[in-house]
């Protein structure tokens, strides 16, 4: 069965009180609205029209949800979390596990006996967090370490005050150690630097990293003294446009600036945060994580036919756009489809639901392919 899903909205402070309404065509009313879970994930399960969540169904019977292979590859754990992400203000600093640093650290934190809804605990659960973040309008963000030798160049044309150490160890290579330097300084340290490097970016008469130095400026006044703004310092800044992507697999340090996207990742609420926050942060715990390599091109884009291709082995997202034709669209496991544009009907062996703008669909791993028709673009996700 194709059924429809009643979606919960997040209300994190850091949401747009315009974005996620104006798509869904309703009126906002004032509060931020940062997130719209799909999915099955315990705290903000999807609901299905019989009142039951797609949490409880899974967990009554696995294996006729998410079918016998998806049932077994993820221990009958639905595998991914789709959401409709609105950005107004910045979000944190962060990276995800991997699978065996999940597994590791979760343990660890449960023999210390740290409750799991605590505030300074870093592990949720033993599950990673890659994840895809597609943009439906311009979409700002800081997605993995710039190459080196364009982070120096950055630093030699600002020319902030007391740079000097940071950059020589990166003109060296050092990048780990720039990073935890930084990361580990406390606030009364940090305050000075980022107001140096406010200064230079004020002063600065030249033409060169523009998108650099607004979103520096906009940082070092809102977050005066957060390590998280020297943080961004290192990390390339892209602006996407609609329908482009990036995608985050373990070990990545990110930070969404500002932006209305379509969201998947693994199903796990593993965040290790550095900055940009007033939440937990653990810096070492943080730095064993990190993938110190730089990412020179992070933007993906989709196939000719809609895919974007990430190796993610906890799901797979294709694009579907329709000018009143259909497509058929395959899948391995349970499915989420999400319309962003215009009315997309989807359809299965027994049934089917109408989607408009801000509505999805799930498909069961038992379901088949699925057909969608009409005027607009979904995204279909679904397991590997």
């Amino acid at each position: 069965m194709v059924v429809p899903l009643q979606n919960t909205i997040r209300d994190y402070a850091w949401g747009s009180p315009t974005a996620l309404p104006e798509l869904l065509g309703v009126q906002p009313d004032g509060k931020p609205q940062a997130e719209m879970w799909m999915g099955a994930h315990e705290s903000a399960p999807s609901v299905l029209p019989n009142g039951d969540t797609l949490y409880d169904v899974v967990s009554a019977d696995p294996a006729a949800v998410l079918g016998a292979e998806t049932t077994e590859r993820f221990e009958g754990r639905f595998p991914f979390l789709a959401k409709l992400l609105a950005a107004g203000q910045p979000l944190s600093v962060q990276a995800h596990p991997s699978r065996e640093q999940a597994i590791d650290g979760y343990a660890r934190d449960e023999a210390d006996g740290i409750p799991r809804d605590a505030a300074d605990r870093n592990y949720k659960d033993a599950w990673p967090k890659p994840e895809i973040l597609i943009a439906l309008e311009p979409f700002d963000a800081l997605v993995g370490f710039r190459p080196l030798e364009s982070t120096v160049a950055l630093l030699d044309a600002l020319g902030p005050a007391g740079f000097g150490e940071l950059t020589d160890l990166l003109r060296n290579g050092k990048l780990r150690e720039a990073f935890t330097d930084f990361m580990s300084r406390d606030r009364d340290a940090i305050r000075p630097l980022v107001a140096a490097l406010g200064f230079a970016i004020d002063t600065y008469t030249g033409d060169a990293f523009a998108l650099e130095r607004e979103t520096m400026s906009r940082l070092c006044a809102d977050f005066p003294d957060d390590p998280g703004v020297l943080a961004a310092l290192l990390l390339n800044r892209v602006r996407l446009q609609r329908f482009d992507a990036v995608y985050l697999p373990a070990g990545n340090v990110h930070a969404y600036l500002r932006g209305l996207g379509f969201e998947v990742m693994a199903n796990s609420d593993n965040v290790l945060r550095g900055g940009l926050t007033r939440k937990h942060i653990d810096v070492p715990e943080l730095v064993s994580v990190v993938d110190f390599e730089p990412l020179a091109d992070p933007v993906l884009t989709a196939t000719a036919d809609g895919v974007y291709e990430t190796g993610c082995p906890y799901f797979a997202v294709q694009r579907v756009d329709l000018d009143g034709g259909e497509r058929t669209v395959e899948g391995a496991g349970p499915r989420i489809i999400c319309c962003v544009a215009g009315t997309v009907d989807a359809v299965g062996k027994e049934s089917a639901e109408s989607l408009s703008a801000g509505q999805s669909a799930f498909a069961s791993g038992t379901e088949g392919p699925c057909t969608l028709r009409g005027s607009g673009t979904a995204f279909v996700v679904s397991a590997r």
